[in-house]
C-alpha cells in the first residue's frame, strides 16, 4: 500500500468534484483515488482536499462522504 506522494501525510483525501472522502490506509481506496488522480488530472484542476485534523469525522464535517 502507498499513498499519493503529495499526501503521503493524509490519511483522508478528498475529491471536491464529487464530495467523497478516500481512507489512503485502505489499499482498494488508494488505488481508486490515485487511479482517478491520474486519469482525470485532480491535481492540477485542483479537486482535491486535505483534512485538519485528518480524520474521517472532519471530512463528514466538510461535506465529503466516505467512498
Amino acid at each position: 500500500m502507498s499513498r499519493h506522494r503529495r499526501f503521503e501525510d493524509h490519511r483522508y483525501v478528498g475529491t471536491r468534484d464529487d464530495m467523497v472522502v478516500y481512507d489512503t490506509d485502505d489499499a482498494d481506496e488508494a488505488d481508486a483515488l490515485i487511479a482517478r488522480i491520474d486519469d482525470e488530472d485532480l491535481m492540477t484542476r485542483n479537486l482535491l482536499q486535505t483534512f485538519g485534523p485528518d480524520t474521517l469525522a472532519e471530512a463528514r464535517n466538510r461535506g465529503f462522504r466516505p467512498q
